[in-house]
């Protein structure tokens, strides 16, 4: 039987692509009827940028140039000033004059730029903020399954409570009040507001995988004379953690995207250094497209590498 050339892969390629197309034809006429300048050869530098290294004269005097050095001899008590100038790139010639503060050479050198460190910000943030969620929500989820009714009460209020109330809403209590009291740093204050938050989510993640395990594993590992820490961690949470990994992947993903947030309180992170490049530069539409990509890019990544590990899980019978 003929296939359809709708559920053709490639004509469904090609149709897809044109789509896309035709959507930023659409958005670059809509830009272009509201006079909108593009300015996309400033987005380079605030990736890399060429930071200036200068020397100074530290006085009025003549300046005398050897191989790799330079020497400025100061008229009062002829006191001499000796650089290295390797590297360097010289504006004044052997012997001529100079006065206190002149630039008589310089080199330049690769900084990164905000692009770059807000980068470093944001996965510094989301990588600590996952490993203290993902703490927060073994001990919650134990918790809830230790079958001891005080401990599943506070876990299960806690669930409740920070499932319940929106992010950006946990973040101010946090940063105007918790971390007021403890006096924390914003920077800490951002991370342990996502941790609480994503904790939540992943203790019931944690809490449905371990309870996926078949019963028989535990009254196995019991006959075999394993203690109730044992049974878990040697023999549940191994196989809780390879269900659970495609969610908890998810999760990370959701959180690097809400890391954005952290913003809010100061914390000059990607979404914060885009904010200040507008208002800099007032070319929104380039600045906020950039970041999108960058964050598509750091979410790509990591579904990536998630679906590699799900493979190799799957390969050797894990999931």
């Amino acid at each position: 039987m003929k296939k359809s050339i709708i559920r053709d892969r490639k004509f469904g390629q090609l149709i897809a692509l044109l789509f896309y197309v035709l959507l930023g034809w659409f958005l670059y006429q809509a830009a272009s009827k509201i006079n909108y300048t593009w300015k996309w050869d400033m987005i380079p530098k605030y990736f890399v940028y060429k930071q200036k290294i200068p020397l100074t004269s530290p006085c009025d005097g003549t300046l005398k140039i050897t191989k790799n050095q330079a020497k400025v001899i100061c008229d009062e008590n002829h006191v001499v000033k000796t650089y290295n100038i390797a590297g360097y790139k010289l504006e004044f010639k052997n012997g001529e004059y100079v006065y206190q503060g002149d630039e008589f050479a310089y080199k330049q050198k690769l900084e990164p730029g905000p692009f770059i460190l807000g980068i470093w910000v944001t996965i510094k943030i989301s990588i600590i903020s996952m490993i203290i969620a993902f703490i927060i929500g073994l001990i919650i989820s134990i918790m809830r399954l230790s079958g001891i009714p005080a401990l599943d009460y506070i876990g299960s209020v806690y669930v409740t409570v920070i499932r319940g109330t929106p992010l950006l809403v946990q973040l101010f209590i946090f940063y105007f009040i918790v971390a007021t009291i403890f006096n924390l740093p914003r920077f800490w204050a951002g991370v342990m507001s996502l941790s609480i938050f994503y904790g939540a989510y992943i203790a019931e993640i944690l809490r449905g995988a371990i309870q996926s395990i078949d019963k028989g594993q535990h009254e196995a590992a019991k006959s075999l004379g394993f203690t109730s820490i044992q049974r878990m961690q040697l023999i549940i949470l191994p196989q809780a953690l390879r269900k659970a990994l495609p969610a908890l992947v998810g999760e990370l993903i959701s959180l690097i995207k809400d890391s954005s947030l952290v913003s809010i309180i100061s914390i000059t992170d990607l979404t914060k250094v885009g904010r200040e490049i507008v208002a800099n530069t007032f070319s929104p539409f380039e600045t906020w497209l950039t970041v999108a990509a960058l964050y598509l890019m750091l979410t790509s990544i990591l579904s990536f590498i998630g679906h590699r590990l799900e493979k190799k899980m799957k390969a050797k019978g894990g999931i």
